[in-house]
């Protein structure tokens, strides 16, 4: 498996995001009960409009298969997503070299 960094960036209709919010937070909530998100969230308030999610999957396309999937996006909700593989070195979710969690 490996790790997947998504940032994604809000577009300004926070009435439609309010609205959707709970389909959205179901759709997440149901790739993290399957062990795909680790970990999801809203930036706090006075940064820019987005969130943030850690993956664990095998493949970026089973990531962009959730993102693409998600109410925000299909509804225009998200402005732009990216998603970044990611290597831990330090802490809970480090790999050793060969790739593999200790």
């Amino acid at each position: 498996m490996a790790f997947f960094l998504v940032r994604y960036r809000y577009s300004d209709d926070t009435a439609g995001r309010d609205e959707h919010r709970p389909a959205h937070k179901d759709h997440l909530a149901a790739a993290a009960d399957r062990g795909l998100i680790l970990g999801s969230g809203p930036f706090a308030p006075g940064e820019e409009a987005g969130a943030a999610m850690v993956y664990s999957a095998r493949r970026r396309r089973d990531v962009v298969a959730v993102i693409e999937a998600d109410p925000f996006y299909l509804r225009g909700y998200v402005a732009s997503y990216e998603v970044t593989e990611w290597i831990p070195m330090i802490g809970p979710w480090a790999t050793d070299p060969r790739g593999r969690t200790p």
